[in-house]
């Protein structure tokens, strides 16, 4: 085995540590907006926070899934009252989906309370360090998100 390969091994190893520790911070992230807010929901609901008021289909591309689940994922947000909907200006037939206010307002506290306690747990990490991370982070998403030939 070359070290190239027991690097890429290694680099799997510590993104599953990722995504589990990933899947677990939405869920408790989801409960802290709202202790009904399912953790795929928080996903959209901070994408839409994020990007504004978007029709569903546009929501299905950025999430790569069928409209029959973003609608069901839109209804669970409407029951909360964290999103509404409204009329798409461009197009009466169709509707455009945003954030409420109030989710708004829980998220920004939600993602103020994580920066906190990251900044605890990284406290010995100085700011050159933390920018090589996110860097070296970029990158790579970036090079996972390129198109391939298969």
């Amino acid at each position: 085995m070359t070290a190239r390969t027991e690097h890429l091994m290694k680099l799997e190893q510590e993104v599953g540590v990722l995504i589990r520790r990933v899947r677990r911070v939405i869920g408790e992230r989801a409960l802290a907006v709202h202790e009904e807010l399912q953790p795929a929901s928080y996903l959209m609901l901070s994408y839409l926070a994020d990007h504004g008021a978007m029709r569903s289909s546009s929501m299905a591309e950025a999430f790569h899934i069928d409209k029959g689940a973003i609608s069901r994922q839109v209804q669970h947000l409407a029951d909360l009252g964290l999103v509404e909907r409204t009329r798409d200006p461009e197009d009466g037939r169709a509707s455009l989906v945003a954030a409420t206010d109030e989710a708004v307002r829980r998220l920004t506290d939600v993602q103020e309370h994580r920066r906190k306690f990251l900044d605890e747990r990284l406290g010995d990490w100085d700011e050159s360090e933390l920018a090589a991370f996110a860097d070296v982070l970029h990158r790579y998403n970036s090079a996972l998100n390129q198109p391939t030939d298969r």
